[in-house]
């Protein structure tokens, strides 16, 4: 980690051992019996991990999507003590307007690779010119290339707003747009209460009917859409939230299997993305594609990024519940500017209710779609470039 507060340059460069290693600890995975007849139910099938473990190791070309990363500008700059890795490719149009997206877990700045081309340059991709935007892609601090995370307190996403609103400063930007998915979620309403004269409007996707260890949704009064997405959320409320308990309750003891088993690692990630992507789609590749989950997957192992995600969980938790439990309804910060506009994105997948998020009206831009699921910038990026346009079309 380096003091200096300027902007460096970053090129990925993972060294052959790290690859030699990782087929070699695929090659002796120390594989458990399954019960016949399981299916999804309990977690990934052992058959269908196995075949993806073997493409890993043996189809599976890292160096090509290295490569493929490495052809968008990369930066690492120091924050408050910590490194934080961030894509920034600037639009060759002269009015374009700055946009930040954060990405959630399990997930990294490649989310969002195959939006960038037309968000930065529309007239190359048959949009208007002037719904351009240069686009800054950081790492949520423990994971990708954010890490090694340097001291407790990376998980509060005050923090990481903070961070935020100081990385857009030193690349220059005033007033600049915010979108994010997942985690990123919270991060962008962060922005929008400490940044909030500089926000021009936050976009969010991935967000949940409720929060995950409140009461279950209240079915009465819902029909179509809406009854179904709560029935999932109240599914998943019951049967889907093992994964987060454990992150946010004991981050550490997971941590050794995350950082020492390959396969361990995979069945982390690929659990969610068979049951967080379009409904359509009955396995995560057909999704995503295989290779595209297998980056997501491998940027994980080779940063240690599943133990140190996983300490952000649990950090994120104590502070939202820390800040629930105070119940004052002062924002941090200081005095605040009237709060940016907001729109919500909500795919297939998703569990979100109008009604629930938004029981005001104050919520100016809504969109449905009926397909795509919690990563559309990977599953849907025409579906989700086409609603940053139409949102941050009126708020510059």
């Amino acid at each position: 980690m380096s003091n200096d507060t300027g902007i460096r340059p970053f090129h990925i460069d993972i060294p052959q051992a790290d690859l030699d290693d990782l087929r070699d600890r695929l090659a002796r995975t120390r594989w458990p019996r399954e019960l016949p007849d399981t299916g999804w139910s309990r977690g990934v099938p052992l058959d269908y991990l196995k075949d993806l473990a073997a493409y890993w190791a043996g189809g599976f070309d890292w160096r090509a999507q290295e490569a493929r990363l490495n052809a968008f500008p990369q930066f690492v700059t120091t924050i408050d003590g910590q490194d934080i890795h961030f894509l920034h490719v600037r639009s060759p149009e002269p009015d374009a307007r700055p946009l930040l997206l954060t990405h959630g877990w399990p997930s990294s700045p490649y989310e969002f690779l195959e939006v960038i081309g037309p968000l930065t340059d529309p007239r190359a991709h048959g949009g208007d010119p002037a719904d351009a935007f240069h686009v800054v892609v950081p790492s949520l601090p423990g994971y990708g290339f954010s890490t090694p995370v340097q001291e407790q307190g990376w998980g509060n996403l005050f923090r990481v707003a903070q961070a935020w609103a100081e990385l857009m400063s030193r690349l220059g930007y005033g007033r600049y747009a915010v979108h994010g998915t997942d985690v990123g979620t919270g991060v962008a309403g962060m922005l929008a209460m400490i940044d909030a004269g500089r926000v021009a409007g936050t976009h969010l996707s991935g967000t949940l009917a409720a929060m995950p260890f409140g009461p279950s949704v209240t079915l009465d009064g819902l029909s179509g859409a809406d009854r179904a997405r709560g029935e999932r959320f109240n599914a998943f409320q019951a049967d889907g939230l093992g994964y987060l308990h454990l992150q946010a309750t004991r981050p550490q003891t997971l941590a050794y299997s995350l950082n020492d088993s390959p396969v361990g690692q995979l069945a982390w990630i690929a659990e969610k993305f068979a049951e967080w992507t379009d409904p359509a789609a009955k396995l995560p590749e057909e999704a995503v594609g295989r290779d595209r989950l297998l980056t997501c997957v491998s940027l994980f192992w080779f940063t240690g990024a599943g133990a140190s995600s996983a300490h952000a969980v649990y950090e994120g938790m104590r502070a939202y519940r820390e800040m629930a439990a105070r119940q004052t309804g002062d924002h941090p910060g200081g005095r605040q500017a009237p709060a940016p506009p907001t729109g919500v994105a909500v795919f297939a997948a998703d569990t979100t209710i109008r009604s629930v998020m938004d029981p005001t009206g104050s919520i100016e831009h809504w969109s449905e779609f009926g397909r795509g699921g919690h990563f559309p910038a990977m599953e849907t990026p025409d579906l989700l470039t086409g609603d940053l346009r139409a949102f941050f079309r009126h708020h510059r």
